[in-house]
């Protein structure tokens, strides 16, 4: 099969002909349709999360159909359509996992990281994170929906019921989680690079309440924000923003060094917290949504041998919305 591959010793994502994976027992092979771009992607690819299995396949919001699968598999049909997220495996003994928090499994394993993702034409995956993806969706639309859609959704529900709320980053997962807080009736404040006007357009095209340039203070006091940038300088500036008793999660799973900031910012009851992957409960809520909104995914797509130039654009913030890998 053909595969982008991360090679181990330059570091260089390489177009190859590899085998196709068997599946083990408890396993499925995927033929897989389209693989979303994320900026974890980046993170792996720069050597900011440290222990990617290499030669790697990377790759984590995977949109795909069932070809075959393992013998103590129950559940799926050949042809069904599902969709494959960051989390693709956890342990399901410790305690952790018995409480519902897979997410913070610590044998837990991840798509596209420790294992072999989908910027492939074929990928094997754990049953228990092979997500149903709603019927209404096209695959380029439905791809994004599975790490940027689910991170904002896992973020926007740790913000309870805060009534306004600031996104720091407007991208893949902004994008999409403002539809949905727009939805419960809250306000949203997007917050874009400084210097670009286009993200600037794009924020108010998805019907934000306000949008600015992220070293600029909100019209009005927020009750909570969501840094999705991986910029630790905006993580001061978002609880400057928010009000006393209010909340700051960051969305993301790298982010620059949080730079340090007197504690009358903390002060007050605010809140400052992290987002760690997904649980399949956030995944099966979050698909049961998206209809409902309806969640639209601004999609940019690429072909396979050119998620090198899909990584570079969405580095350089040239996207607006996610960008796709269509195999």
């Amino acid at each position: 099969m053909r595969a982008m591959v991360l090679e181990r010793a330059s570091r260089a994502l390489v177009e190859q002909r590899i085998p196709v994976p068997e599946p083990g027992p408890n396993e499925l092979l995927l033929k897989v349709r389209c693989t979303g771009v994320c900026r974890t992607d980046l993170h792996i690819l720069d050597g900011e999360l440290p222990s990617p299995r290499l030669p790697l396949v990377m790759g984590h919001q995977i949109v795909g159909t069932v070809v075959s699968q393992g013998g103590l598999v129950e559940g799926f049909a050949e042809g069904q359509r599902v969709g494959v997220p960051w989390l693709g495996w956890a342990c399901g003994d410790c305690r952790l996992c018995r409480m519902g928090r897979e997410n913070l499994c610590e044998r837990a394993e991840f798509t596209g990281y420790q294992r072999n993702g989908g910027y492939a034409e074929y990928a094997v995956v754990s049953p228990q994170f092979a997500l149903p993806l709603p019927g209404s969706y096209a695959d380029l639309q439905a791809a994004p929906l599975l790490c940027a859609g689910l991170i904002g959704y896992r973020a926007l529900a740790m913000a309870g019921d805060a009534q306004r709320i600031g996104l720091y980053g407007f991208g893949s997962a902004a994008h999409l989680i403002a539809q949905v807080a727009r939805y419960q009736g809250r306000e949203v404040y997007a917050f874009t690079r400084p210097g670009n006007e286009a993200q600037l357009i794009f924020a108010r095209s998805m019907g934000v309440d306000w949008a600015g340039p992220s070293d600029m203070p909100p019209p009005v006091t927020l009750d909570a924000a969501l840094v999705f940038a991986p910029n630790g300088n905006l993580v001061p500036r978002a609880l400057a923003a928010v009000v006393p008793g209010g909340s700051v999660i960051c969305a993301g799973i790298h982010m620059s060094e949080i730079p340090a900031f007197p504690y009358e910012l903390l002060w007050g009851e605010r809140t400052l917290r992290s987002v760690a992957n997904l649980t399949r409960r956030d995944g099966v809520e979050f698909m049961e949504l998206v209809p409902r909104v309806p969640v639209h995914s601004e999609v940019t797509a690429y072909a396979l041998h050119e998620l090198p130039r899909a990584l570079e654009d969405l580095r350089a913030s040239r996207l607006s919305g996610a960008a796709v890998v269509r195999l």
